[in-house]
């Protein structure tokens, strides 16, 4: 998918007290990486982060996996069979 890049002038801001600078409204709750590429110069880039106990997913196995799964529950309906043993296996192991 090709980024679309947006061109807008420079505009000043100024940093608070505390520490925080407001980028606008369009960007509350996004996500952010901050990198400080040299003294007083800082990117800025909106992110997606995932949690390191999420990344198998994203990896091609973990795809593969997920998709192996789902395929196998189409065609394995559940049913209430043997579930006596199921929770008797789950309890003895």
């Amino acid at each position: 998918m090709p980024t679309v890049t947006t061109h807008r002038p420079p505009s000043i801001k100024v940093i608070g007290t505390n520490g925080q600078i407001s980028l606008g409204k369009q960007f509350a709750g996004k996500q952010v990486l901050v990198e400080e590429q040299e003294e007083g110069v800082w990117l800025v880039r909106t992110a997606s982060i995932v949690p390191d106990n999420e990344r198998w997913l994203h990896s091609p196995q973990g795809s593969a996996d997920i998709t192996s799964a789902l395929n196998w529950t189409k065609s394995n309906a559940p049913t209430d069979a043997n579930v006596d043993a199921t929770l008797e296996k789950l309890i003895n192991d």
